[in-house]
């Protein structure tokens, strides 16, 4: 008879179902996988073989043979060690058939019988529990796979744990959620000295999820604004929560089996490559836009990315997803994420100060900027130049409101989108809006019309700018308890997405 065991390979954050099947029957002495295993899955049997034979388990002189089906569907990773060595022991009646088909397992074996952590325990329990079954894991991983709540974890240490499970002698304790963690150097607001302007556009940008670029010479402090970002962001919700740490378990990014509350926040540098920002690679694991997700992407020095990687991130923005296609496989990564950019006005950074600037000014802040392109620029909600601090300001006391100030204006406005949103789909914030729904909520009064027609008109907006702008003044008008978007909201919404010399 086969014995059948059941664990999941994973495309993109969805895990799909495996029947691992096993066959012991008469023949030459032999142990094959088959199924479209790669080289970690084949090496499987040489694993279990020592693990068994730790356990003065041996295996009989007879053909064994695992088929991991669908047989079409690529295998891959280490986490079929424990599946494949269930469905073994289940057909050599060391343990019960009937149980281990009630439960889903992944884990690495060890050469003594241990268990070893995998990636994915996240989206494995889930698939777990929409098949009505348990999951069967590492020790390691049962806090983070228990968070899923809707099935019973099991999280042995060791393969001896897991028969003595079984067989009744040691039955397991289910497994309990890991902490939530906490991000305890959080920096302050009112810790940035001056730039009260950028700290009005960062409070928008945080209460719509609006994409924001910042430009200013080197030391004008862009990257300390971007780093108070998180700060003023309210916590994941629990179904955004969920959504993050599975993509965050694919990447092996949850320490202990804690699960985070606070938004991601991640910072690539501009050498990074195509794969390492939008997904890819031999495996197609999430990219730096995915591990974003529900949280921030801040890429400084943002002329100096690859133009090819700029340009691939114009897609996801709109769509909230990335698509990796591969020739037997399309990966889908949610990637529904905040840009935040920075970048010097020139190659030297000091295109405004004349004693400083290189004699190429004002040309080549031209060749600079250039290098974004006129649709990249366009997906940018607002656009804020970041002056210089005087000396005399960086001696002056902590100024301004707190983060913890500013983040309780921005949670209310969150709420009331919420509200807002509620029952259409995919719409969170304001930055998400579109269509009938967005002109039902952010048409402006006559007068803020009138004055957008005019600015639209003269600066030749695009389409896509022109409701951009009518989604900024919606937020504006949020953080100022307003119904409706009033003219001084427009103006406002208007002034973040002109820049100086357009302005004058």
């Amino acid at each position: 008879m086969v014995a059948h065991a059941y664990t999941v390979a994973f495309d993109g954050i969805d895990a799909r179902l495996i029947d691992v099947q096993c066959a012991v029957t008469p023949g030459l002495p032999s142990f094959s996988i088959v199924g479209l295993p790669d080289k970690a899955v084949s090496e499987a049997r040489d694993r279990l073989r020592a693990a068994l034979s730790a356990m003065a388990i041996a295996l009989p002189s007879k053909r064994i043979t695992i088929n991991l089906s669908p047989a079409d569907i690529p295998k891959e990773g280490s986490h079929f060690d424990l599946p494949i060595a269930l469905a073994l022991m289940a057909a050599l009646e060391i343990i019960p058939r009937d149980e281990i088909a009630n439960t889903v397992a992944l884990g690495e074996l060890s050469l003594d019988g241990a268990l070893i952590a995998v990636l994915g325990a996240l989206p494995a329990a889930m698939a777990a529990a929409e098949s009505e079954r348990a999951l069967m894991c590492p020790k390691a991983c049962g806090p983070e796979a228990a968070w899923v709540g809707a099935t019973q974890v099991l999280a042995p240490g060791s393969l001896a744990e897991v028969v003595r499970h079984y067989t009744g002698q040691s039955p397991l304790t289910p497994a309990e959620p890991g902490e939530i963690q906490h991000d305890p150097n959080c920096r302050d607001l009112s810790e940035v000295k001056g730039q009260e302007r950028s700290k009005r556009a960062l409070e928008i940008a945080a209460a719509g999820r609006h994409h924001i670029l910042m430009t200013g010479p080197p030391g004008a402090g862009k990257s300390m604004l971007a780093a108070r970002l998180p700060g003023l962001l309210p916590p994941l919700s629990p179904v955004e929560a969920l959504e993050t740490s599975m993509i965050h378990s694919l990447a092996g990014l949850l320490e202990e089996g804690g699960i985070s509350r606070t938004r991601p926040f991640r910072e690539p540098h501009h050498t990074a490559s195509m794969a390492a920002i939008v997904g890819g690679g031999r495996s197609a694991k999430p990219g730096e836009i995915s591990l974003a997700h529900n949280g921030v992407l801040f890429m400084d020095e943002f002329p100096e990315f690859n133009r090819a990687v700029l340009e691939t991130l114009r897609q996801p923005i709109e769509t909230g997803e990335v698509t990796i296609a591969r020739a037997n496989a399309h990966v889908r990564y949610p990637c529904r994420f905040m840009l935040v950019a920075a970048a010097n006005p020139c190659k030297c950074g000091y295109l405004s100060d004349p004693n400083r600037a290189c004699s190429r000014a004002p040309l080549c802040g031209e060749d600079y900027l250039g290098r974004i392109s006129g649709p990249m620029m366009d997906r940018f909600d607002l656009r804020l130049e970041v002056p210089p601090v005087a000396y005399s300001d960086l001696e002056l006391p902590e100024s301004g409101d707190r983060s913890a100030t500013v983040a309780a204006r921005v949670a209310k406005a969150r709420t009331v989108q919420e509200e807002r949103y509620a029952g259409t789909g995919n719409m969170r914030s304001n930055a998400d809006a579109q269509g009938d729904i967005l002109h039902e909520i952010a048409t402006p009064d006559s007068e803020g019309q009138t004055l957008l027609v005019k600015v639209a008109e003269r600066f030749g907006l695009s389409a896509r700018a022109y409701h951009r702008v009518l989604r900024v003044a919606r937020t504006i008008a949020d953080l100022d308890h307003s119904d409706g978007v009033r003219k001084p909201h427009v103006a406002e919404a208007i002034s973040y997405r002109l820049t100086t010399a357009q302005a004058t």
